[in-house]
C-alpha cells in the first residue's frame, strides 16, 4: 500500500511537471508567434549616424546622433564579404543551411557533454541567437538562460526559420549582433576595426570578426586564438601534413599581432563628409521644427532619430566652395589667416545651396561654424544705409557728399572716422561713395538718417543686433556690431528680391516641402518651399518638385526703388574704380552686385553679393579673432566669392533686374571740382563725369555742384571808402585785418572735446585738424599750452595725452579765442611727439 501511495505521489508530481511545461510551452508559443517579420526588423533599424543627403540624393555628411551605441547602416547580405559569411557559419553554426532553426544533433552532443562534464561547443544556432536579439525575453542574462528562456528561444528559432528565408536570417544577424564594446552590426565593426566597408573584408579580417561574435570583450590574445581556429577551418586542405602545422603556427603568430592592433583601432569617425557644420545645423533645425511652432528660434540640440535627411544643398557646388576656400587660404599663407566660411542662397526660394562653415584641416578651430559665428561686418552694412537714405529722400545716387576730415561731437567725445586708405577724395557723389566704400561719407549719411532709425532698418532685414542704435552711435555706419554670415547674406538676398525679405530654407520633409530655418528674420515667417535652383536649370528630382502654388512668403523690408538703385550702384565697375580699380576681382563677365567689407584691424574680411538667381556670402578671418596681415576685401574674401559666382553661372546667364515703378532715369552733370583760379587758362575739371542716373520719381535734377565763394569777393583798396558805383565794400588792409581778427574763432576742436587715441592706428596717422573760422586771416597763429604751434587758419597737430589749452592769436600776439580739451589714450614719448609736431608745422 505504501509503495502504491508513493507511486501515486510520484505520478502526481510528474503530472504537475507536465502541466507546468505545457503551460510554459503555450506561453512561449504565444510570444514566439509575435516575432516581427524581416521587413519590420529592417524598417525599425536605426543607425547611430544620420546621413545628410544633397538635393540630388548624394551623401553630404554622416553625423553621429546616438551616443549610446555605435551602429552603422544596414548592410544587405550581397554587400557582405563572402569570407565573412563563410567564417561566421563555420564558427557559429556549421549546419545553418541544413537545420530548421534548431540543430538537434548539436543539442544532443551538448547535452551528452554536460552529462559527462565534458567541455563542448554550445548548441545555440544563428537563428536562435537572432531570436534572442529580436526579443529580450530570450536574451541570456548574467546567470545564463532559464529553462523557460531556453524553451522559448528554441520555439522562436523554429518560428523564424519558417517565416524567414535563410539569407534574411543571416543578413539580420550580421546587422544586429554586438561585436565589441559599443560596436553593433557588421558595418560599424568593419569601419571601426578595419577601416573599410563590409564587402572588402579578407579571410584574416573575417576570422577576427567571427571570433568577436562569441567573445565580444575578450582579450586580444584570446580573440586571436579563436580567430586562428576559424582561419584554419576556412583554409582549404592543400598543405601537406608536415608543412601544415608550421604554416598554421606562423599564420597564428601574425594573426595575434594583427588582432591586437585591430581591436584597438577606431577608424570609424563620428562624422565624415564635406558639410559637417551644415549637417549639424540642419539636424538641429529639423528637431526644432518638430517641437516648436514655425518661426521660433531653435534652442534644442537634440536630433531626430532617422536614417537620412534630404536637404537643399547641392553636392557639386558644396565641393567647389570648399575647394575654393581652402585654395584661397593656402595662397594667403604667411598672412595669419586660417579660417573662412561660404554661404550660397537661392534668391527666389531662400534654399541653402552651399554651406561651408570652416576651412577644415587648415583651421585650428574647425568645429566653429563661421556661418553662424558673430563677427563685425565692416562696410557690408553701407548698402542698407544708403538705401534707407535714398528711400527717405535725403540723398539721391548723384547727391554730393563731402569726403573730408570729419569731427563729430558725441557724448563721449569726438568721433573722427577715417577711410581705409587714410586719404580723402573731396566731394563725391553718393554712387561713388558707396561703390568705392568711403567711410566718411557713410558716417555723414548716418548723421542724416540717425543711428536709431538705421538700427530699426537693420532689424527689419533680420540682422540680430542686441544693443540699441545709441549704443553703437555713428560707428554703426562702418559695421561696428556683430552679425552672422547667415543673416547678413540673407539681408543681401533681400536687396536681390527688390526689398522683399523671407526666411531661408534648407531641409526637405515629406512631400518635398522645405523646412524653414527659423529665426532668420526678426519677425519670423512661415515655412518656405524649395524649388528649382540647379545651375543648369534641372529640378532636384521628380519626387521633390513642388506644386506651382507653393511659394515663399515675403515681407517688405526696403523700398524697392531704393533697393534697385543700390543694386545698380554695387554693379557699377566705374563707380568703384577710385578704390578698387577698373580691373578688380569684383568685376564679373555677367551681371552681379557685390560689396566688400573689412572690420577694424583686419580681423574680419567679407564679400557679399548677388546675381539674378543667387546670393553668395564669404567671410575670411580667424576664429580666434586674431588680426590678419595686410588682407583686404579684394585680396581675402572676394576671390572666393568670384570663383563661386563663376561656377554658378558657368552655363547660365545673369541679367540686370528691371526697374520697379516709381523710378526715372535722367542725364546728370556735375559742377567744377574747385573755384576758378585767376589767370588759369583751363577751367577746373568737373567733380565727376556726366552720366545717366536713376532717381526716385520727384528727386531728379540735371546739375549737381558746390557753391564756391571766390577769394576776391571781398576786394580792398587804399581808399577805405564805399564806391557809389559798386556794392563791394572797400577797406584798408589794416582795417580788414582788424575786422578779420575780431571775427576769428576756433571751429575745431570745440570746447570740452575728449579725444581718444586708437591704439591700433599708428600715432603718425592720428593727427588732429585745428581749424579757424573763415574770417580768420592767414596771419593768425596757434599756441598749445602757451607754446607756439604754427600759423594759418588750418593746421594739423599730433596729439599726446593730457589736458590742453589751445589759443588762436593775431599777428601781434593777442588771444582771439581759447579752447580747452583733453586727449586720452596711450601716446608716444613727449620728446618724440614734440619733434613730430615740429615737423608737422
Amino acid at each position: 500500500m505504501a509503495e502504491l501511495w508513493g507511486q501515486r505521489v510520484v505520478c502526481g508530481q510528474c503530472a504537475l511537471w507536465r502541466l507546468t511545461v505545457a503551460g510554459a510551452l503555450l506561453l512561449v508559443a504565444g510570444a514566439a508567434s509575435a516575432l516581427p517579420s524581416y521587413d519590420e526588423v529592417r524598417a525599425d533599424f536605426r543607425p547611430s549616424d544620420t546621413v545628410i543627403l544633397s538635393a540630388e540624393g548624394e551623401v553630404l555628411q554622416r553625423l553621429r546622433t546616438d551616443a549610446t551605441v555605435r551602429r552603422g547602416q544596414w548592410v544587405p547580405l550581397a554587400d557582405v564579404s563572402p569570407a565573412l559569411r563563410t567564417a561566421l557559419v563555420l564558427s557559429e553554426d556549421k549546419r545553418f543551411f541544413e537545420h530548421s532553426g534548431v540543430d538537434w544533433r548539436a543539442a544532443s552532443a551538448a547535452a551528452w557533454g554536460n552529462l559527462w562534464n565534458q567541455r563542448t561547443r554550445g548548441a545555440s544556432t544563428l537563428t536562435m541567437q537572432l531570436a534572442g536579439l529580436l526579443d529580450g525575453d530570450w536574451r541570456q542574462g548574467p546567470g545564463g538562460r532559464s529553462v523557460v528562456q531556453k524553451i522559448g528561444q528554441t520555439v522562436a528559432a523554429q518560428v523564424l526559420d519558417r517565416r524567414w528565408r535563410k539569407d534574411q536570417i543571416l543578413e539580420a544577424y550580421l546587422n544586429l549582433v554586438p561585436f565589441r564594446g559599443e560596436v553593433v552590426g557588421i558595418d560599424a565593426l568593419s569601419r571601426t576595426l578595419f577601416g573599410k566597408a563590409a564587402h572588402g573584408l579578407d579571410d584574416r579580417e573575417a576570422a577576427v570578426a567571427a571570433a568577436l561574435v562569441r567573445a565580444p570583450n575578450a582579450k586580444p590574445a584570446l580573440v586571436a586564438q579563436r580567430a586562428c581556429g576559424v582561419l584554419r577551418a576556412m583554409q582549404p586542405a592543400t598543405k601537406t601534413a608536415i608543412a601544415q602545422p608550421r604554416a598554421a603556427q606562423t599564420d597564428c603568430d601574425a594573426l595575434e599581432l594583427f588582432t591586437t592592433a585591430a581591436v584597438q583601432r577606431r577608424a570609424f569617425d563620428a562624422t565624415e563628409g564635406i558639410a559637417p557644420h551644415w549637417a549639424r545645423y540642419a539636424l538641429r533645425q529639423q528637431a526644432a521644427n518638430a517641437t516648436q511652432a514655425p518661426g521660433a528660434l531653435a534652442t534644442s540640440t537634440a536630433v531626430p532619430a532617422q536614417q537620412a535627411l534630404r536637404t537643399t544643398v547641392r553636392a557639386p557646388l558644396q565641393r567647389f566652395a570648399v575647394q575654393s576656400l581652402q585654395q584661397q587660404l593656402r595662397e594667403l599663407h604667411g598672412r595669419n589667416v586660417e579660417d573662412g566660411a561660404v554661404l550660397v542662397l537661392d534668391n527666389a526660394t531662400g534654399a541653402v545651396l552651399a554651406w561651408v562653415g570652416s576651412s577644415g584641416a587648415l583651421s585650428q578651430a574647425s568645429e566653429v561654424d563661421g556661418v553662424l559665428a558673430l563677427r563685425q561686418p565692416g562696410s557690408t552694412l553701407k548698402p542698407f544705409l544708403y538705401a534707407q537714405a535714398i528711400a527717405e529722400r535725403r540723398l539721391t545716387a548723384a547727391s554730393l557728399v563731402d569726403d573730408s576730415s570729419a569731427q563729430i561731437a558725441t557724448s563721449g567725445g569726438l568721433y573722427i572716422p577715417q577711410n581705409y586708405d587714410r586719404q580723402f577724395k573731396g566731394w563725391v557723389s553718393a554712387r561713388t561713395a558707396l561703390a568705392a566704400s568711403l567711410n566718411v561719407p557713410a558716417v555723414r549719411t548716418l548723421v542724416m538718417v540717425t543711428p536709431d532709425a538705421f538700427h530699426r532698418q537693420l532689424g527689419a532685414l533680420g540682422l540680430p543686433l542686441r544693443e540699441s542704435g545709441d549704443y553703437f552711435g555713428y560707428s554703426l555706419a562702418l559695421g561696428s556690431p556683430e552679425v552672422p554670415l547667415l543673416q547678413l547674406t540673407n539681408a543681401y538676398r533681400t536687396l536681390a528680391n527688390g526689398g522683399r525679405a523671407s526666411p531661408i530654407a534648407g531641409t526637405l520633409s515629406n512631400g518635398g516641402r522645405a523646412s524653414s530655418i527659423a529665426g532668420t528674420l526678426a519677425n519670423g515667417g512661415r515655412v518656405s518651399p524649395v524649388a528649382d535652383s540647379l545651375a543648369n536649370g534641372e529640378r532636384f528630382s521628380p519626387t521633390t518638385a513642388l506644386p506651382p502654388s507653393a511659394s515663399p512668403v515675403f515681407t517688405p523690408a526696403l523700398d524697392p526703388r531704393a533697393a534697385f538703385i543700390v543694386g545698380d550702384i554695387l554693379s557699377d565697375g566705374n563707380a568703384r574704380a577710385r578704390t578698387f580699380g577698373t580691373d578688380s576681382v569684383l568685376a564679373t563677365r555677367f551681371w552681379t552686385a557685390v560689396k566688400t567689407g573689412t572690420s577694424k584691424d583686419m580681423r574680419d574680411n567679407w564679400a557679399v553679393g548677388w546675381s539674378e538667381r543667387y546670393t553668395v556670402g564669404v567671410w575670411v578671418g580667424n576664429a580666434s579673432g586674431a588680426a590678419m596681415h595686410d588682407v583686404s576685401g579684394t585680396s581675402g574674401a572676394a576671390p572666393v566669392w568670384a570663383a563661386v559666382m563663376g561656377f554658378l553661372h558657368a552655363r547660365q546667364p545673369s541679367r540686370a533686374p528691371r526697374p520697379p515703378p516709381g523710378l526715372v532715369q535722367q542725364a546728370v552733370r556735375f559742377g567744377a571740382s574747385g573755384p576758378a583760379e585767376p589767370g588759369r587758362r583751363t577751367p577746373p575739371m568737373p567733380l565727376e563725369a556726366a552720366r545717366q542716373e536713376w532717381f526716385v520719381q520727384g528727386t531728379q535734377q540735371a546739375l549737381f555742384a558746390i557753391n564756391y565763394v571766390a577769394d576776391s569777393a571781398l576786394s580792398v583798396s587804399a581808399g577805405g571808402k564805399i564806391d557809389s558805383k559798386s556794392t563791394i565794400v572797400r577797406a584798408s588792409p589794416q582795417a580788414t585785418q582788424e575786422a578779420q581778427a575780431e571775427a576769428a574763432r576756433i571751429l575745431t576742436p570745440v570746447k570740452g572735446t575728449i579725444i581718444a587715441l586708437d591704439p591700433d592706428i599708428p600715432p603718425q596717422a592720428q593727427r588732429l585738424r585745428l581749424k579757424a573760422s573763415d574770417d580768420a586771416g592767414a596771419r593768425v597763429a596757434w599756441r598749445m599750452d602757451g607754446k607756439a604751434l604754427g600759423r594759418g587758419p588750418l593746421l594739423e597737430w599730433l596729439p599726446w595725452p593730457g589736458r590742453h589749452t589751445l589759443e588762436l592769436t593775431d599777428a601781434q600776439g593777442r588771444v582771439l579765442d581759447t579752447v580747452r580739451f583733453e586727449v586720452r589714450g596711450a601716446g608716444v614719448a613727449p620728446g618724440a611727439t614734440q619733434a613730430a609736431a615740429q615737423r608737422a608745422r
